[in-house]
């Protein structure tokens, strides 16, 4: 049975050929726009939430605000500045909080390395920043640690593009920096990242220092904001609430006043950053999906034009004793045939593309999203699906009617 439908196949294949290359142009061309529209829409998610990630994993900035409401007889529109010890009674009030780490912030901290200067934002933090933010340092380097938290050093951590600024292509590691005139031996280089959120600017521009050094050189009683990191993404939102009972009853505001403790949640935007992304991989999806469509409709009407073509063969099968399942194989067999083979070619040439413009080095501005396709197993999966479904609905209806054909009436066709 097989060896049959293989063989009527390729006869058809060398007695139509412009027919048989232009259907599976069709299948090729459908396929390729799928699975390159689903590939970019993949790497356009993916690059959208690794931007943000790398600005805070999954975590609360925490700011101090000003009071919108009145509380137990004091007036709205009080201050509320966040200090380090607030980090000790949330940890000891909310089970649920993980990592945890303040930030003292400074701008216009001078660096100076020979004569190359510059001016930069500087943060005094935890070892957690490290996690928090993804501040991943370079391999032969490290983030500052809980001893230089401890013992007060002047240890530097610098951001890739300043540490190319002041020391170019020379390895900062065990240098000395005069930091607003104080030597700091520098620890660590950060790794590059993507990163298209941000606060105070790109974090490889950033100059990090422990929070204990950056308290007994300037003094500072407040901290800029506090970074809070749940165990469980999923209770957020209890989290949250916690957070905003524990510091109401500390400074005095209503729970339910937002303005009194502001706050970037970045677990909020990342679910935010996955639906607007899945959004547009829909969009593209169905995009691709309808062209992959039309395909399928032009093998169909192909199909249909091949039974009036070879409306006398098909009676002369049907005189000598073929049956209509015979009939019907032969035309779903031709369908599936020319939609797999399109198929195969087109997902083989849009996945070499893929992993091709996926290999370009493409870090910065639109290119890191444009540039950054994504091929995954459902695409390739889905694809392949929807081509057989195409398949069998292209052949179906054609070789139904094929089927049907009156033998006596066929043989008369001219």
């Amino acid at each position: 049975m097989w060896k049959i439908l293989i063989g009527e196949f390729l006869g058809d294949l060398k007695t139509q050929k412009t027919r048989v290359f232009l259907t599976m142009f069709a299948i090729t061309w459908g396929t390729i726009s799928v699975v390159l529209l689903l590939a970019f829409g993949e790497g356009l998610r993916h690059s959208i939430v690794q931007g943000l990630l790398n600005a805070g994993e999954r975590m609360f900035m925490v700011y101090g605000g000003t009071t919108s409401k009145e509380f137990e007889g004091l007036p709205k529109g009080r201050r509320v500045r966040l200090s380090e010890e607030d980090l000790d009674l949330i940890q000891r009030s909310i089970e649920e909080i993980d990592m945890v780490s303040p930030s003292y912030g400074r701008w216009g901290t001078s660096l100076e390395v020979g004569d190359n200067r510059t001016t930069t934002y500087m943060e005094g933090v935890y070892p957690t920043f490290e996690t928090l933010r993804r501040m991943y340092p370079q391999a032969q380097s490290r983030f500052i640690n809980q001893r230089d938290l401890d013992e007060k050093r002047r240890v530097l951590f610098l951001g890739n593009d300043i540490a190319e600024e002041l020391f170019g292509a020379e390895d900062p590691v065990g240098k000395t920096v005069m930091l607003d005139n104080l030597p700091f031996t520098v620890v660590g280089v950060m790794q590059k990242k993507f990163q298209d959120s941000m606060n105070n600017g790109p974090d490889s521009d950033r100059a990090i220092i422990p929070a204990s050094t950056f308290k007994t050189i300037y003094g500072y009683r407040y901290v800029n904001h506090l970074l809070l990191r749940p165990r469980n993404p999923g209770r957020a939102e209890f989290v949250k609430a916690e957070l905003f009972r524990v510091m109401g009853a500390r400074y005095k505001f209503d729970p339910e006043d937002e303005r009194a403790l502001p706050m970037w949640d970045f677990i909020e935007d990342e679910k935010m950053s996955n639906q607007i992304a899945l959004g547009i991989e829909i969009f593209l999806g169905l995009v691709g999906g309808f062209t992959l469509l039309v395909a399928g409709i032009g093998v169909a009407n192909i199909m249909y034009v091949v039974v009036r073509e070879r409306t006398r063969e098909i009676g002369i099968k049907r005189s000598i004793g073929a049956r209509k399942r015979h009939i019907i194989s032969q035309f779903i067999f031709e369908a599936l045939a020319l939609t797999m083979i399109g198929g195969t070619i087109g997902l083989t040439f849009s996945t070499g593309l893929v992993f091709l413009v996926d290999s370009l080095p493409a870090d910065e501005g639109a290119m890191a999203y444009l540039a950054n396709p994504k091929l995954s197993w459902p695409i390739a999966l889905g694809c392949v699906i929807t081509l057989i479904m195409i398949g069998l609905a292209a052949g179906v209806l054609p070789a139904r009617r094929a089927a049907k054909i009156d033998p006596v009436e066929a043989l008369r066709y001219e």
